[in-house]
């Protein structure tokens, strides 16, 4: 398909999506439309601006990259900046993504996960404005907020505008977990949020901004396409995965709670067909076991890897109940605890200090707590959360 082809592709789009926004009395029973998708609300803002895009495989209009739709439109893209996993999400977790030419595109691709997290005053001098568009999944550990966060302090700092198109966050729909508290911050957890904080990009970077979690309390200069025709109660089916080992829905809904095992001897499924959504170990007396094997570019040396690991199939996002009751649930990783041997070496790394955002959650396992009264202990700070989260909703 060639520029022109593609050109008249994206307009039927366009045409397409705005005809369907213009009935506002069936708008519960109408697609959600994207930021990304909404052309009209801000390709004419970039103009002939020095464009650089913060994206990744997410990043699509209809089934077409948005590099390629701006590209496309004449729009002067300079540079790609890549976050974890990398441009084309091709990269482990925790894998140094290194600057690089894409072949498709042509286009420099600058990391933003290797030496650099946040944009250098270089990396910016031929930048006008950052358009970021990047799916993320609503946990406070998945680091592309943070990725965020850094990109929203260096437009701040050198004068740049920033552009958020907005998708929907398929964990919106409850808030759970821990707040982070300040002395356990890091790159996977950099806010004073829950573990589930029951925002899209959009909406929490109102907050880092409102709250005054930029560095020196800079402000950005930020402008916000939001989605339409999405609530927070809205059951949103990411079309491409977000990350090389949340393959499906299930692994997505799992992940804020089976996430919490990489801070333990437990696997959950890395270098298997079905990571977040198993759990094991070796030794372990379970209904299943697994082998995981290192897969480049999705599990580089997993945890475990060659090893027969016992375990379970975690089924908990298939039932009803849990989209009814939804909540953070601590059952399995009290299972594993309960269990541990003297052979199976500690259960806990000093890596679920980061993960919780505190250092309480181990001191109460191995108190005996119970998953109840563990959660018991958050709530006063999720109360006040959630009254700050209010006033940062784009969306019912």
């Amino acid at each position: 398909m060639n520029k022109t082809e593609l050109f008249t592709f994206l307009m039927i789009i366009f045409i397409g999506f705005s005809s369907i926004s213009s009935n506002p009395t069936v708008v519960k029973k109408q697609r959600i439309i994207l930021g990304a998708e909404q052309l009209d609300k801000y390709v004419s803002k970039l103009g002939k601006k020095r464009v650089a895009l913060l994206v990744n495989q997410t990043s699509t209009v209809g089934n077409i990259h948005l590099v390629d739709t701006l590209q496309a439109m004449g729009v002067n893209i300079q540079k790609v900046f890549a976050p974890e996993h990398g441009f084309r999400g091709d990269h482990s977790a925790g894998t140094v993504v290194k600057n690089g030419l894409d072949k498709k595109t042509g286009l420099p691709v600058v990391s933003l996960y290797g030496k650099n997290k946040k944009p250098t005053a270089e990396m910016l001098a031929n930048i006008d404005v950052i358009v970021f568009d990047i799916q993320d999944v609503g946990v406070r550990f998945y680091t592309y907020i943070s990725t965020m966060h850094y990109v929203m302090e260096a437009c701040a700092e050198h004068g740049k505008e920033l552009i958020i198109l907005d998708r929907p966050n398929p964990n919106g729909f409850y808030v759970d977990g821990p707040v982070l508290q300040k002395e356990y911050a890091s790159f996977i957890g950099m806010h004073p949020i829950p573990i589930v904080h029951g925002l899209t990009v959009a909406e929490l970077a109102l907050m880092i901004q409102g709250e005054n979690w930029l560095k020196n309390d800079i402000k950005c200069n930020f402008k916000i396409v939001p989605c339409k025709n999405y609530t927070h109660d809205s059951l949103y089916q990411l079309p491409i995965k977000p990350s090389p080992n949340l393959p499906n829905m299930n692994s997505v809904y799992l992940y804020p709670y089976l996430g919490l095992f990489e801070g333990t001897n437990v696997s959950i499924g890395r270098g298997t067909q079905t990571p977040f959504q198993i759990v094991g170990r070796p030794g372990f007396k379970g209904n299943f076991s697994f082998t995981p094997h290192s897969i480049p570019g999705v599990s580089d040396h997993p945890k475990h890897e060659g090893k027969i690991c016992g375990g379970f199939v975690v089924n908990d996002a298939k039932h009803k109940n849990f989209f009814v009751k939804p909540s953070l649930n601590l059952d399995w990783i009290l299972l594993f605890y309960n269990q541990n041997t003297i052979e199976n070496g500690p259960y806990f790394k000093n890596f679920i200090f980061k993960l919780m955002g505190n250092s309480l959650f181990k001191e109460q396992v191995i108190a005996g707590l119970s998953a109840q009264e563990i959660k018991q202990t958050w709530q006063h700070d999720l109360i006040k959360y959630k009254a700050i989260r209010k006033k940062y909703l784009l969306y019912p």
